[in-house]
C-alpha cells in the first residue's frame, strides 16, 4: 500500500447552528480542508462523507452527491458512509483505502451531522435508534441508559467512583476552554457538580450514575480532511502527517448479551490492529483523542486501547496522566465533552485535532513534542469501533 498523508484539514465551531443548514456546513469544512491543503485547481477525485442520520434530523439524503455539486468537484465519485456515531472513522477509513490502493490520489472526507434540527427528545430516539429493534429499541433503551448501566458494572467491578467521573468531565472542559471550536465553553468544579448544595440540580441524574456533566452536547457540526500521496503532499510544503495505522473491529450488538458487558473488546482488537500496522505501541502515543460521549467511557477505553492495565485508567487519571502535560494528554481538544458530538463528524474531527496536534498548530493547548497520536471512535456502544494511528514525519 502507498504512504497516506493528511494534506489538509478543516472545521467549524461545533454548537448549535440554526443559521446553517447541513450542507452548508459540510461545504464549508471542506474547503477549509481544501484551503489549507493549498492543492489549487488539482481535481478531487473522491468524496466521502460521514453522516448517520440526515434523512431523520433533516429530512435530506444523498448527501455526498449534493455536497459534490455544492463544491462544483464533479465528475468526482461521491459516498455517503453511515456507521453511528462512527460514520465519520468509517469515511476516513474508506478513503484512506481509496488513496493506498492507488485506486485514487486525492480524496476529501467530510463528517457532519446537524442534530439541533429537532428537539431534544426526538434527538435521543433518533440515536437510539442504532440498539437492537427487538432487544432494547422497543424496551426504551437509550445511548444515556447503556452508559448508566455500563458505568455501574465498570464501577463495582474497577472502583471507579463519581468522582473519577467528575474529573474526566472537569479536564475536558477546562481543555474545551482552549479550543474555539468546542461546543461547551464553561469551567467546572468538583464541588460544582457533586458537593455543592445545588449540585443535584447543577447536575441531574440522567441514567444513574450517569449526571448531565457526564454526558456531551447535542451539537451541530462538521469538520473534513483532505487524503493524498506523499508524492502529491510533498509539492505542497506542510506538515507531513500520515496516517500509519488503522484498524476496526465489532462486537455482539447488545450489550446485556455480551458475556462480559465490562468488557470492551472490540476497542481492544481495533487498537491492537492500528498499533500493529503502524509498528508502533500504545507507550510510544504522544497525544490520543477518545471517545468520550459520557466520561465513563475516556477511562474505560484508555484501559482497552492498552495505555493502561484494567483498573488503572482512573488512578492514571488521578495522578494527571492524562492531563495536557501528562504523560499521556488525553482530549486536548476537550473530546466530546466539550468539543460536542454532532455524530457523523467526531470521527473525523479527532484526525483533525491530532492532525493540528502533530503539526504543532493547537494553540494553548499544544501537547509539546507530539510526533505520534491516536484516535478512537466508539460506534454503537462499542459494537463497531474504528482506531487510528497518525505519525508526524520528521
Amino acid at each position: 500500500m502507498r504512504p497516506v498523508v493528511v494534506a489538509g484539514v478543516g472545521m467549524i465551531p461545533f454548537e448549535r447552528r440554526d443559521e446553517d443548514s447541513l450542507m452548508d456546513m459540510l461545504a464549508t469544512a471542506g474547503l477549509n480542508a481544501m484551503d489549507d491543503a493549498g492543492l489549487g485547481d488539482r481535481p478531487i477525485d473522491s468524496v466521502y462523507v460521514g453522516n448517520m442520520a440526515s434523512g431523520l434530523f433533516n429530512h435530506q439524503v444523498s448527501v455526498a452527491s449534493a455536497l459534490v455539486d455544492r463544491l462544483s468537484l464533479l465528475p468526482a465519485a461521491a459516498d455517503r458512509v453511515e456507521n453511528g456515531p462512527a460514520s465519520g472513522g468509517s469515511a476516513i477509513k474508506n478513503g484512506f483505502l481509496a488513496v493506498a490502493s492507488g485506486f485514487n490520489d486525492v480524496v476529501l472526507v467530510v463528517g457532519g451531522e446537524k442534530m439541533r434540527e429537532v428537539i431534544g427528545p426526538k434527538a435521543t430516539d433518533i440515536v437510539a435508534c442504532m440498539t437492537h429493534p427487538q432487544a432494547e429499541y422497543i424496551y426504551g433503551v437509550t445511548l444515556p441508559a447503556m452508559a448508566g448501566m455500563f458505568a455501574r458494572l465498570y464501577m463495582e467491578k474497577y472502583g471507579v467512583t463519581r468522582e473519577h467521573l467528575s474529573m474526566v468531565a472537569i479536564k475536558n472542559q477546562t481543555n474545551g476552554l482552549l479550543n474555539p471550536y468546542a461546543h461547551i465553553q464553561m469551567k467546572i468544579t468538583m464541588e460544582g457538580i457533586l458537593s455543592h448544595p445545588q449540585s443535584h440540580i447543577n447536575s441531574p441524574v440522567v441514567a444513574d450514575p450517569i449526571h448531565l456533566y457526564d454526558c456531551c452536547p447535542v451539537s451541530d457540526g462538521a469538520a473534513a480532511v483532505l487524503l493524498t500521496t506523499e508524492e502529491i503532499a510533498n509539492k505542497l510544503k506542510k506538515p507531513l502527517v500520515t496516517i500509519d495505522g488503522i484498524g476496526q473491529a465489532t462486537d455482539t450488538h447488545t450489550l446485556q448479551e455480551r458475556s462480559d458487558p465490562t468488557d470492551l473488546k472490540a476497542v481492544t482488537l481495533a487498537s491492537e490492529q492500528a498499533f500493529k500496522m503502524a509498528g508502533i505501541k500504545p507507550k510510544d502515543i504522544d497525544v490520543a483523542e477518545l471517545h468520550d460521549a459520557f466520561t465513563i467511557l475516556e477511562i474505560a477505553e484508555s484501559e482497552h486501547a492498552g495505555f493502561f492495565p484494567k483498573g488503572e485508567g482512573a488512578k492514571a487519571l488521578e495522578r494527571g496522566e492524562t492531563q495536557i502535560g501528562g504523560k499521556l494528554p488525553i482530549n486536548p481538544s476537550g473530546g466530546l465533552k466539550a468539543r460536542g458530538h454532532p455524530v457523523g463528524a467526531t470521527g473525523v474531527a479527532q484526525v483533525v485535532e491530532l492532525v493540528w496536534q502533530l503539526r504543532g498548530e493547537a494553540g494553548e493547548r499544544q501537547v509539546k513534542g507530539a510526533a505520534n497520536g491516536f484516535s478512537l471512535n466508539f460506534g454503537g456502544f462499542g459494537n463497531n469501533v474504528l482506531a487510528f494511528v497518525l505519525r508526524r514525519k520528521s
